[in-house]
């Protein structure tokens, strides 16, 4: 009892107490989750305590026993794993648009697929458009350049936005990004036009709507053309879950609503909720909201998904930085673990990049805590 006439002591025990609460733990179960630094942190040591620490301190655990690569390695690149799909876009960026061509007709109707190679040639035109315009002009009334176009315009208004906050965002990028996502808009429509079933022109829609600042019965009216098309749309949730979040047109009441009526349609979507957890962590929840039923519910549906049906899935390698992130805060270190071998040196997930030390050290940070709380190597 001593040490808590100490002020800063004190203070640190109060907070500490404060966290446990929130996560809905008592105080020894929330230490015990901890490393030492994270509980020094709250309690510094006494001198005599620190030079005990400093003899016997715990080494950071070497991710390689884990089978881990190496810090060094980890990037935070836009990673591409089907050979197909870089095959066509590096072509499409050499401009020669036959291989995107049939890789979409290839394609088909499988909507999830078709709205993610739509996006990776959408980046590509965003950087060069020259491929582009060629195709546009050699197949003129295609829906599928069209729809490329539409979806390139809308890559390309980000770049100029940038991924900062909107009060680190300069006029002339906010001028810029308006002015290319007014030419997005009549493009989405005229590829929709081109193709009454695809719903991909109308996920583009969406992202049009957000950056447009549609009101929410406009961006709903978007939204009902997408269900009408294809109800279990894949990029289409992930899009609109973030119009509703509290940092755009939302709250995090609306969030949550959208997240959990769509998560029980489809283990794809279970990933929903462990965005909102991330998006309402981010927004100052509190780290308990890891921690509700809800987000459990969600990750355990999820998981048998991501190794079975959903292997192959364009959404796996995110919804898999979600659920790495849930299980370290579950504690359920083994299968964070097991997430991150399958994601291996990629930290492109744009989870990543919300930490203010940017999307390397936030992905390596809470790989340590995997391997921290992981039962074996």
């Amino acid at each position: 009892m001593g040490l808590l006439f100490d002020s800063k002591r004190r203070n640190g025990a109060i907070a500490l107490a404060k966290a446990a609460k929130e996560r809905g733990m008592s105080i020894e179960d929330y230490v015990r989750t901890l490393t030492p630094e994270q509980i020094a942190h709250y309690l510094p040591p006494t001198k005599k305590k620190k030079r005990q620490l400093e003899k016997s301190r715990i080494k950071m655990p070497d991710v390689a026993l884990f089978g881990l690569p190496s810090d060094e390695e980890v990037t935070s690149a836009h990673y591409v794993p089907e050979s197909e799909v870089v095959d066509a876009r590096d072509a499409f960026a050499a401009g020669d648009s036959r291989p995107a061509a049939r890789l979409l007709a290839a394609v088909g109707t499988d909507w999830d697929r078709r709205a993610y190679v739509v996006g990776v040639l959408g980046d590509a035109a965003a950087n060069d458009d020259s491929g582009l315009r060629a195709w546009q002009a050699a197949r003129p009334g295609d829906q599928d350049p069209a729809t490329v176009h539409a979806e390139s315009l809308v890559r390309l208004a980000w770049q100029i936005r940038s991924g900062l906050q909107a009060e680190n965002v300069s006029r002339e990028q906010f001028d810029g990004f308006f002015r290319v996502l007014g030419d997005a808009q009549p493009a989405a429509l005229a590829a929709a036009e081109l193709a009454p079933a695809d719903p991909t022109p109308w996920v583009t829609m969406l992202t049009v709507a957000r950056g447009l600042q549609f009101d929410n019965d406009a961006f709903r009216d978007v939204w009902e053309q997408v269900l009408a098309r294809d109800p279990l749309n894949h990029t289409a949730h992930t899009s609109a879950l973030q119009y509703w979040c509290k940092k755009w047109f939302g709250s995090h009441e609306l969030m949550w609503a959208f997240a959990e009526e769509a998560a029980p349609k489809h283990p794809k979507l279970a990933v929903l909720p462990l965005i909102a957890a991330h998006e309402a962590a981010f927004g100052g929840a509190g780290e308990s909201v890891w921690r509700e039923e809800r987000v459990v519910r969600a990750l355990d549906r999820l998981l048998p998904w991501l190794d079975g049906a959903g292997h192959d899935h364009p959404g796996t390698r995110t919804a898999r930085a979600y659920a790495a992130r849930t299980l370290v805060e579950l504690g359920r270190g083994d299968e964070a673990v097991d997430q991150f071998r399958h994601l291996g040196v990629h930290a492109d997930a744009h989870m990543w990049g919300y930490s203010t030390k940017g999307a390397r050290e936030e992905f390596r940070k809470i790989r340590y805590l995997a391997c921290y709380r992981a039962t074996r190597p």
